[in-house]
């Protein structure tokens, strides 16, 4: 074991000590450069340094290592054992326990070795930097502070707070390098090795706009028993140690994740070498370390935590002091949030409630205590979203100080009332802050729902469902028993459509999106019969770190081969299946994590090629190229677009559903492009990742209808990858987004493959396109791009009106819940949609009985979530007990005010109302009436009774919905008014029962208006849609001839309408061009015609 333990780590060591010390001393030195840029204290500035690049440095070399070390043991010990006895499973059995018993051993020494390089390393690295400074201080001149200089440059972006300043770093700026000390070793205490466990980085997540100060998910402890075989050499190391602390270090691991973050990229190494060739201007000691010198490098025995620290415990607090502290923490969180606080700030104050709890003495008791006040803050506060969202913020500090109170918080959800667990904001933050048990309540809600007897449950699981599958396309589907529940409730009798339709999107999307998941921290073990490549390499050097499983150098040699088959004249199928079939031997399209480093690293390679030749050629060849395009060369994105094709049609042992391995591409594709954009920003190239989505499409998709099914699991494949790069993630993408999004060999095919299935996925692709240019079509002030891409957008639109008019006409509600009211054209045309088989009659026709349509009494087919919005404010009950029940009740009284949104977001929306909750109230409203009134059609006494102003309305709910709509229009501002006059006119449409019903409202609010500016407000939202180009939604052309020809109305008497010449010329010429004759002209209109 010695032997083995010592010719291993020989073998590896080397790139693993460079890589994580050059990582580390760069990271160290940059932020120790900006943090101590004015500070006067050497020895400050040494301690803090060290204890930073020597945790980040031991803590790399550990996770980088471990793999490796186990693949070179594993080797090692074999060659070994085979020599002194036989019986393969036996050897195999003694191999797979000495490597256990090891393992850690090793990583400790490796990670020991690493730390001391690069303490030494920074000295040298930091020397220089504060020098000057050191030298300016010794001769005694003034310290300088340029506060301007600090303003620009690399500093522009940086919060105030954390620009240098004179003097020392505050106690909490120096707390997080004192903190370094506190790193949770994953060694037990019998191994003498100072190592690191990392816990996840810190991370900013949205949950509400819930902020993430912690990582929820810590590192697992771990112990090392060690081999009771002799080392000799080593056994100084087995010796005990003391460690500082048991406590998870927070805001490492999102350094060493993400080597873009710390200037170290591994698309560096695709055309330079291998990962040591970056840094070999790194002084190491030496490229072989001996047992001796590394057991000399461990720190003695005797060092303990406390001598290290140089600190003395705190003092310890009971319950109740936590409680009384956290009273405290909660004042100040109060007023911080009140006054519209920074970020940096509240996040500081919840960052003090862990650090109380780490002084209690009973932790756990404590935490719990502290959880259960801030639980029961979230349902004081609902209303009041910014708040809700930083007390899901607290409870995440509290979970990663005691992992019991996510089974706690579970537990409170699922034995509280009715009205708190069915709280769809609190519930949704809660899980997307992964706070709940989502396995137990999951269980918990299905048996809620029974079968969709609870109607309430199997509303609220429905809301859920939704609202994760909008945030989340692939982690709404662990609710499986709630899926599963709905699904049952489904094949019931009067089931509504809305909900098959979810079903049917999540069992799709279990298939299509699993290659979405984000890839775990567990590290990939090389089975001892694969070879990855090893047919071509046969280098034991492959194993030298945690990515050697897939040598970026032996993948580039491999695209070169195809490369160079692709280019060949002669190249035959023959060829590309023997191709494709060598790389399935070498276990490269296996579907694993293997399999995407592999697909990752070729399209690094293809893209990085592209935009090579662009730089090169453009300078010398861009004369007849316009200089904002120049020359880029495709070869390299068609050859890669071609191999993942030729994969998909020949190795077809890989999987039978070629849509899961596509997924996995495409989720690599996704992942580059976010990276590239922010890393890139302005100067990103979208063009070699939209060529290679177009070769793609094209390829990939089939017009075959005997193909139908894995032709629609290949296009939702590609909806869930445009989904996760949508412009308001990506905005750099956003051009070629649209264009793919729209591309005849995507939209069209989507929309038209199986049964129409494919509509929910283009829907929500529009609604993402709609909420992104939101904010700049509010102000009517568009940016040149942004008035490039509605121009685009239009196109899209007119393209869908023309072939795709049944789709607008199902989606209308969803569409206009995303476009301001100044957006008119656009919303016109979605409103203009009708079904193809449905001929409109002329709005002029003189005398039209729109009641003898026969259209007219059928309900258009909505596949909009309209009562989303109620359901999520809690408003929805409310209304359907007030339509039943209207009687002393102060729903009405109440309801202005339940419209407004909070003073926060208010702001940031730019109104004061809640326009999707008015939207959805409308909608709804005009819904249950309009259903009411066909139900009560058979009654021979309801038959007879006509919608018109005159006759009192014996059908309770149509009355109760009219008092709805008369109250809101007298007791509303004209702000609110003109949003409620909106939301009915989204409705006017074709011919549909919904169409008759909204066009009798507008008709009967201006008849029975007590104000003439109510009459106005009327007339202008039906006007300011017809003086635009077309087209022209059918509905609003019949209410509004109705409006001006029908004596009863007096239109051409209210004063408004000849205000100004102008405006009289105005109305003549739209009434002209709607086919209707003014003033004294009107025809005679029967009472019922309308």
């Amino acid at each position: 074991m010695d032997l083995a333990l010592d010719k291993a780590n020989r073998e590896i060591i080397l790139p693993v000590i460079q890589r994580s010390v050059t990582i580390a001393s760069r990271t160290t030195k940059e932020l120790i450069l900006k943090d101590y840029a004015l500070e006067s204290d050497n020895n400050t500035i040494t301690r803090s340094a060290h204890l930073m690049v020597g945790t980040l440095a031991g803590s790399l070399a550990h996770v980088t290592c471990k793999e490796p070390l186990r693949v070179a043991l594993y080797s090692n010990l074999r060659n070994l054992i085979q020599n002194l006895m036989s019986g393969s499973e036996t050897i195999e059995q003694l191999i797979h326990t000495l490597i256990n018993d090891n393992l850690d051993l090793g990583c400790a020494i490796i990670e020991a070795v690493a730390t001391r390089q690069a303490v030494e390393l920074i000295d040298v690295e930091i020397a220089q930097p504060f020098s000057q400074q050191r030298k300016q201080r010794e001769a005694g001149g003034p310290a300088y502070h340029d506060t301007f200089a600090y303003a620009q440059g690399p500093f522009a972006r940086v919060p105030e707070a954390l620009r240098p300043k004179p003097g020392h770093l505050s106690a909490s700026q120096q707390r997080v390098y004192e903190d370094f000390v506190h790193v949770w070793h994953p060694h037990s205490q019998n191994v003498g090795a100072t190592g690191s466990g990392l816990s996840g980085g810190a991370t900013v997540s949205s949950t509400l706009g819930v902020p993430r100060a912690y990582s929820p998910n810590s590192a697992p402890v771990s112990s090392i028993n060690l081999s009771t075989i002799h080392m000799s050499g080593l056994t100084s190391i087995t010796q005990p140690m003391e460690l500082g602390s048991e406590e998870p270090v927070t805001g490492i691991a999102q350094f060493l994740s993400n080597p873009a973050q710390v200037g170290v990229s591994e698309s560096s190494v695709l055309l330079g070498g291998t990962i040591g060739a970056a840094s070999n201007d790194l002084p190491v000691s030496s490229t072989t370390v001996t047992t001796n010198e590394i057991t000399a490098m461990v720190p003695p025995p005797s060092t303990s935590a406390a001598d290290r620290l140089g600190s003395i415990l705190p003092e310890l607090l009971n319950t109740g002091d936590a409680l009384e502290r956290y009273q405290q923490v909660a004042q100040k969180l109060e007023a911080l949030i009140a006054n519209d606080g920074k970020d940096v700030e509240i996040q500081s104050v919840i960052m003090e409630v862990p650090d109380i709890l780490r002084r209690c003495v009973s932790r756990d008791e404590a935490a719990l205590a502290v959880a259960q006040k801030v639980f029961k803050s979230l349902y004081d506060n609902t209303s009041n979203t910014t708040y809700v969202s930083w007390l899901l913020a607290t409870l995440v500090a509290i979970r990663d100080v005691c992992k019991l109170v996510v089974k706690e918080l579970t537990s409170w959800v699922i034995y509280s009332d009715e009205e708190k667990k069915f709280n769809i904001d609190i519930i949704f933050g809660l899980i997307r802050s992964e706070l709940l048990n989502i396995g137990e309540y999951n269980v918990h809600l299905a048996k809620l729902i029974d079968g969709g007897r609870n109607k309430v449950a199997t509303e609220f699981a429905m809301s859920l469902v939704q609202a994760l599958f909008a945030h989340d396309p692939v982690g709404f589907t662990e609710f499986q028993n709630v899926l599963d529940a709905l699904s049952k409730h489904t094949k019931r009798p009067g089931s509504p459509e809305s909900l098959q339709q979810l079903i049917e999107i999540a069992r799709n999307n279990v298939s299509t999106t699993t290659g979405f998941v984000a890839v775990k921290d567990e590290k990939v073990k090389l089975p001892k019969d694969k070879k990855v490549l090893a047919t071509r390499a046969n280098k034991e050097e492959n194993t030298a770190n945690e990515i050697t499983l897939v040598d970026p150098n032996q993948v580039a040699v491999l695209f070169s081969e195809w490369c160079q088959m692709c280019n060949h004249v002669s190249a035959s199928d023959a060829a590309y299946t023997r191709f494709v079939t060598q790389l399935q031997q070498d276990g490269l399209l296996k579907g694993d994590d293997i399999s995407e480093r592999f697909f990752r690293i070729l399209t690094e390679l293809a893209v990085t090629h592209s935009l090579v030749s662009e730089q090169i050629v453009a300078p010398g060849g861009s004369s007849q190229q316009s200089p904002q395009q120049p020359h880029i060369s495709y070869f390299s994105i068609d050859s890669y677009a071609k191999l993942v094709v030729m994969v998909l049609k020949y190795s077809v042992e890989i999987t039978p559903n070629k849509a899961s391995i596509l997924s996995k591409i495409l989720s690599v594709t996704v992942r580059s492009i976010q990276k590239d954009a922010e890393e890139k920003k302005a100067s990103f190239n979208p063009r070699p990742y939209f060529r290679l989505f177009i070769n793609w499409l094209y390829d990939l998709t089939t017009t075959d209808g005997h193909h139908d099914s894995s032709n629609f699991q290949v296009l939702t494949a590609f909806a869930n990858a445009f989904h996760m790069l949508q412009p308001l993630r990506v905005p750099a993408w956003s051009f070629a987004w649209l264009e793919l999004v729209s591309h005849r060999s995507f939209m069209p095919k989507l929309l038209m493959c199986n049964s129409q299935k494919g509509w929910p996925f283009f829907q929500r692709l529009l609604v993402a396109l709609l909420k992104f240019m939101e904010p700049y079509l509010r102000n009517a002030e568009l940016p040149e791009a942004m008035d490039l891409l509605y121009k685009g957008t239009m196109r899209v639109l007119l393209v869908l009106l023309h072939d795709f008019p049944e789709f607008l006409c199902d989606y209308h509600f969803s569409f206009c819940d995303v476009i301001p009211s100044s957006c008119i054209q656009m919303r016109n045309v979605i409103l203009s949609a009708f079904p193809r088989n449905m001929r409109l009659p002329d709005p002029s026709t003189p005398n039209l009985k729109i009641d003898l349509l026969a259209e007219i009494s059928i309900a258009p087919r909505i596949m909009s979530d309209v009562d989303g919005a109620l359901k999520s404010k809690q408003l929805k009950t409310e209304v359907d007990e007030y339509l039943k029940r209207p009687e002393g009740s102060s729903f009405l009284s109440d309801l202005n005010q339940k419209l407004l949104l909070p003073q926060n977001e208010a702001s940031v929306a730019g109104t004061r109302y809640n326009v999707p909750l008015i939207n959805s109230l409308v909608f709804y409203v005009g819904i249950q009436a309009v259903q009411q009134l066909q139900l009560n059609k058979a009654n021979p006494s309801a038959s007879v009774q006509q919608i018109n102003h005159i006759s009192p309305m014996d059908i309770f709910q149509i009355g109760t919905a009219t008092d709805i709509f008369r109250s809101l229009i007298t007791s509303l501002d004209t702000e609110g008014r003109y949003l409620l006059l909106n939301a009915i006119a989204n409705q006017l449409r074709y011919p549909n029962s919904h169409t008759h019903y909204y066009s009798f409202i507008t008709l009967y609010l201006f008849s029975e208006a007590t104000q003439e500016i109510t009459q106005e407000q009327i007339t202008r939202v039906l006007l300011e849609r017809l003086i635009v180009n077309r087209p022209h939604p059918w509905g609003l052309l019949i209410t509004f001839i109705e409006l001006i020809k029908n004596p009863r109305y007096n239109f051409w008497s209210r004063s408004f309408t000849h205000c100004a010449p102008e405006i009289e010329k105005l109305f003549e010429s739209v009434a002209r061009s709607c086919g209707a004759k003014v003033v004294d002209e009107g025809i005679s209109v029967q009472d019922g015609s309308h």
